[in-house]
């Protein structure tokens, strides 16, 4: 009898002690791991009829500060590529600069030429190391990652020039079946899906602008080479796993800077942007799994 009650007490014991850790796997769930709530797809932006230039000016905007992806370079914060905001006085003077050899006789058509051959003028000082400022750092945003319509080169072009206070004579916004063309090819997908393969996510999220990936023939070297982080992960910070830490530089970039990089750079916001899947995604392919 005696041998029976203190089974039941051990037994009673063992309950006691599972439920806890289960309460407390459930809290640490809850609390502990930092929740990723996706944003809604962008919705489109219909522009119906002639598009008129001020339409031009906001979506280029838009694009500078969004689908662009110009501020992760072109911001105060690192003085990692020339402030853009100033071309008003830059522009004429890029032109007259010695070293110029571009083809450009505008600043408009210096704008385009930047956004479409950036190594035909590089800013003095803003080269890639090693260069002596004859390669650029900046991708092509016509092309890749990126991937600017014509339609949307001018936007961008047409709201620099408006910043800068520059006349937009050679901007010719479309009319008629051309106008509704363009601002189809220059406005949000009706609906976005999430990344189906790492390399569609790496895409997505516009991670080749400032890093090299693994998979992508081409990236940037404004953010660390993540061809690198299956090797470095797991002891960036101590006591926390490899995927923890990828996790956590995703969705909370400023938690730990790799020496030589700065803060406020990396944009903090695809906790909100991304889906879990694309974060799992992103993850395997940087660990080397599949």
């Amino acid at each position: 009898m005696e041998r029976k009650k203190n089974s039941l007490v051990e037994l009673a014991k063992i309950l006691v002690f599972a439920l806890i850790i289960m309460v407390s796997f459930a809290g640490y769930a809850k609390f502990g791991i930092p929740l990723v709530i996706p944003a809604p797809p962008p919705v489109e932006e219909k522009i119906t009829g002639a598009v008129t230039m001020d339409q031009m000016i906001a979506m280029g905007d838009k694009i500078f500060h969004g689908k662009g992806t110009c501020t992760l370079c072109h911001s105060p914060v690192g003085g990692r590529a020339p402030l853009l905001e100033q071309i008003g006085t830059n522009g004429p003077a890029r032109l007259k600069d010695s070293r110029y050899k571009g083809k450009a006789k505008t600043v408009y058509q210096y704008i385009i030429e930047s956004e479409k051959d950036p190594s035909a003028y590089v800013v003095a000082g803003f080269g890639k190391p090693g260069t002596n400022d004859t390669v650029s750092p900046m991708p092509m945003t016509n092309k890749g990652a990126i991937g600017l319509s014509d339609f949307e080169l001018d936007c961008v072009a047409a709201w620099l020039l408006k910043t800068g206070g520059l006349p937009l004579a050679e901007i010719k916004p479309p009319t008629g079946g051309a106008a509704a063309g363009a601002a189809a090819a220059g406005a949000a997908p009706e609906e976005i899906k999430p990344a189906a393969t790492a390399e569609e996510a790496f895409n997505k999220f516009g991670c080749p602008t400032c890093h090299k990936v693994p998979g992508l023939p081409e990236g940037g070297d404004v953010g660390p080479d993540l061809t690198k982080v299956v090797k470095l992960a797991k002891t960036r910070k101590p006591g926390m796993s490899a995927e923890a830490y990828i996790f956590e530089s995703i969705t909370a970039p400023n938690s730990y800077v790799v020496k030589g990089f700065d803060k406020d750079v990396m944009p903090g916001d695809f906790a909100q942007k991304m889906t879990v899947s694309e974060i799992t995604l992103i993850t395997k392919a940087l660990l080397g799994e599949k």
